[in-house]
């Protein structure tokens, strides 16, 4: 056999564009939606629940039945086999069945001539509901008693004593919002009858194996007569991972019963209204510290409002506790997590996976020290971080990788940070309607799925006869530039241009088993399994070469210039079509499964992270204490991607990232009313970031390192670790609103999102 090439290559990977941009830029790219629809094609929409939470009396579907166009109409009766598109327990209906437990939720399932037509139709159900108690809030299921599961705690020490026996002490509380995916694409899904029985599903989803089993169970059918195919997504953020199965699943159905083709293109509206959202939390801190800002003792519990099924809670909850540390080492503490059921939409997955919530909860402790004793909240943050006997973590896991300090360090430097923070003080002392404010903080975020085995990809590589080469793999493209990074890995192992790849439409027939395209892991997953199977075939035809041309197998090398065998030099379509005559097998499966990772939940001890992604961001700001408005003035990121596979497409990343948490964190409101209705679902009410609100400078360096983790080509995960560079946003508004009281030591009680209206309730609480 021949000997393996290195893990990676010498010369960095180049920053190449997008494999789609020319597509997206001519329009050309092909969505779901813009797939022909066949003859026949039949169009969905939900009846949905006008209930937060009651027992269904009775339905009477005749008007919805007798509208023009209406082919058929269904409910839970109709289903088969299971009832269920729920990722872990089956608690999530695909039509409601006796009873309605959020409102928005389906009811009932419209096939129709037309989309217009499924949609008029839907709203002529007549249903009959008894309804019941329900909890919308945190604080009514707390009183209720209604939780997902048991509370979670996670400890070191006695934080209780440390607390009691600290020089000083603080406690204070925070609301953390909810957030709507929002993506350019809705959820959309195209289901086709097969020959026997069998279903083909187009779904615009991170997860297709999952849509896969979620279908087959449905159908009462094995996973081998359901193929799920996923080319690309118009965004995704985490709300394809578990909530696309849904409509995938209900196109199916259609497809079951009349045998002919259905799409459910969800209307905007009820897209946000039936889908899940981030998260959103009570966060209640306590904290113990000395004169310099160390802290001895923290306390956190995090009352998350999980909505009415279990979905992806219990992960979610789990990865907010992992990232209550951020990166502060937290001698003695406590950190408790409610997972409280509410009747409201279910909520999921969204870029972060709970981790920015628990940042964000330890960055107001360590703003808070600093308001307390008068110091730059840097400087607290500085002296609290991991560092040598102070490199375990709350969950027992020892730091590796800690390049927090240094990071912080540098950008403190080339920012200009002190000199830009005296300014600013000068501004705000002669400035009496705007204030400034500045902020740098650090992130640290784990990359792994903290499931254990979804920490596993494969991966299928073909080369053909005249050189061309085509992969597959697991993961899905949702515009983050995980198919151009494939590409290039694979291109790498060749010694051929990245042109010479193609990487074709994830599907559930070529590649079994796979894991959402989610965690951060996309590429680190799938990139390893794509470069095991190129590499595979690559030492058959080393091999052979090395046969035919007298050479050592470890001769035969790949270059870009060509292959060289020995003396002999060929191109690679020369190289791969003597292998095809020679018999010689150009086609490879790939796996690859994260090592080193273990986690016990029982007592949320062990090691559920591979390495850690690292970085910083200043941010600057400006308020209008008049109004409540702010401006984010400029921002200067320092951000770890390890030796990076692509710097074009993770710079990228970076910055998209970044500008969608700080809508999060300052635009973006979900709310709903009393009775359970979500006031924000349309862009007429949900406000998303634009380019208008991009800092007007922003300034993105790359780490120059490597993973110390053998990773694909040393690099690190990049999808997730950017969206919470933005909490220095939300620290710097802060920031600029004790400025309007300077002598109080109180940290302004600002929650998240700082809308206006929370900027000046946060103003007037200081002032008062």
């Amino acid at each position: 056999m021949a000997t393996s090439a290195p893990l990676w290559p010498e010369a960095a990977m180049p920053p190449l564009p997008h494999d789609s941009a020319h597509l997206h830029v001519a329009g050309l790219a092909r969505y779901v939606d813009d797939e022909p629809e066949l003859p026949g094609t039949l169009h969905l929409a939900f009846g949905l629940s006008s209930e937060a939470r009651a027992r269904i009396v009775g339905i009477d579907l005749d008007a919805v039945r007798a509208f023009p166009g209406v082919v058929a109409v269904y409910t839970a009766a109709d289903i088969p086999g299971e009832n269920n598109v729920g990722p872990i327990a089956h608690d999530d209906r695909v039509l409601a069945d006796g009873e309605v437990i959020s409102h928005g939720q389906p009811v009932f399932l419209v096939a129709a001539e037309t989309r217009l037509a499924a949609r008029k139709a839907a709203r002529l159900g007549k249903v009959t509901y008894a309804p019941l108690k329900a909890a919308i809030t945190v604080e009514q299921a707390r009183a209720a008693g209604q939780r997902l599961e048991a509370d979670q705690r996670m400890a070191r020490g006695d934080a209780t004593s440390a607390l009691a026996a600290a020089e000083h002490r603080l406690a204070g509380s925070l609301r953390i919002g909810a957030q709507d995916h929002f993506y350019l694409e809705g959820q959309i899904a195209h289901a086709r009858p097969v020959e026997d029985g069998q279903v083909h599903v187009v779904s615009s989803s991170q997860h297709p194996s999952e849509v896969q089993h979620l279908v087959a169970h449905l159908l009462g059918k094995s996973s081998a007569d359901v193929t799920v195919e996923v080319r690309r997504m118009g965004g995704a953020f985490g709300g394809k991972e578990s909530q696309a199965a849904l409509f995938a699943a209900a196109a199916a159905l259609v497809v079951h019963h009349t045998g002919r083709p259905a799409k459910f293109r969800c209307d905007r509206d009820d897209d946000m209204i039936v889908t899940g959202k981030r998260h959103d939390f009570e966060v209640d801190y306590e904290a113990g510290h000395d004169a310099e800002g160390r802290l001895k003792a923290v306390k956190l519990r995090f009352g998350g409002r999980c909505g009415a099924t279990m979905d992806l809670s219990p992960g979610i909850n789990d990865r907010t506790m992992f990232h209550a540390d951020n990166c502060y080492f937290l001698p003695e503490v406590e950190i408790l997590s409610e997972r409280l059921k509410t009747n409201t939409v279910s909520a999921t997955a969204f870029r972060g996976f709970g981790g920015p919530q628990g940042m964000l909860a330890i960055e107001r402790v360590c703003d808070a020290v600093a308001a307390r004793l008068g110091l730059d909240p840097l400087d607290v943050r500085q002296r609290n971080l991991y560092g040598p006997g102070r490199d375990v973590t709350p969950y027992g896991m020892t730091i590796e990788d800690n390049i927090a300090p240094q990071i912080i360090a540098r950008l403190r430097e080339t920012s200009r940070y002190d000199a830009r923070r005296q300014a600013i003080a000068a501004f705000n002392a002669g400035s009496p309607v705007l204030k400034k404010g500045i902020a740098l903080t650090p992130v640290k975020f784990g990359i792994s799925f903290t499931t254990t085995h979804l920490n596993q990809a494969g991966a299928l590589v073909h080369v053909y006869a005249d050189g061309s080469i085509q992969a597959n793999h697991g993961g899905t493209e949702m515009g983050q530039g995980l198919h151009i990074k494939i590409a290039q890995i694979v291109a790498d192992v060749f010694g051929v241009g990245v042109e010479a790849v193609r990487i074709t439409a994830t599907r559930t027939d070529k590649v079994p088993n796979t894991s959402a395209t989610a965690a951060s892991s996309g590429a680190d997953l799938n990139g390893m399994a794509a470069r095991r199977a190129a590499m595979a075939i690559r030492e058959r035809m080393a091999d052979f070469l090395a046969g035919v041309f007298g050479c050592a197998a470890d001769e035969v090398r790949f270059t870009p210039e060509g292959v060289i065998a020995g003396e002999a030099r060929l191109t690679f379509a020369e190289a791969a079509r003597k292998a095809w005559l020679g018999r010689i097998s150009l086609s490879s499966t790939g796996f690859y499964a994260t090592p080193e990772i273990e986690y016990d939940r029982a007592t949320h001890c062990g090691r559920p992270f591979y390495y850690f992604a690292y970085g910083a961001a200043v941010s600057e700001v400006v308020v209008d204490t008049l109004t409540g408005e702010h401006k984010v003035l400029a921002v200067d990121i320092l951000h770890d991607v390890g030796r990076s596979l692509n710097p074009a497409i993770d710079r990228g990343q970076i910055e998209g990232g970044f500008v969608q948490g700080q809508g999060w964190l300052t635009t973006e409101v979900v709310e709903w009313d009393a009775k359970g209705r979500l006031l924000n679902h349309s862009p007429a009410t949900y406000k998303v970031p634009t380019a208008s609100d991009r800092p007007k400078r922003l300034t993105i360096d790359l780490w120059d390192g490597e993973n110390v983790k053998p990773t694909i080509h040393r690099s690190k995960a990049v999808g997730e670790p950017p969206l919470m560079l933005a909490n220095s946003v939300f620290c710097a508004i802060s920031a600029a609103i004790a400025a309007t009281a300077p002598d109080v030591r109180d940290l302004p009680k600002l929650d998240a999102p700082a809308t206006p209206e929370a900027v000046l309730r946060a103003i007037a609480g200081l002032r008062g």
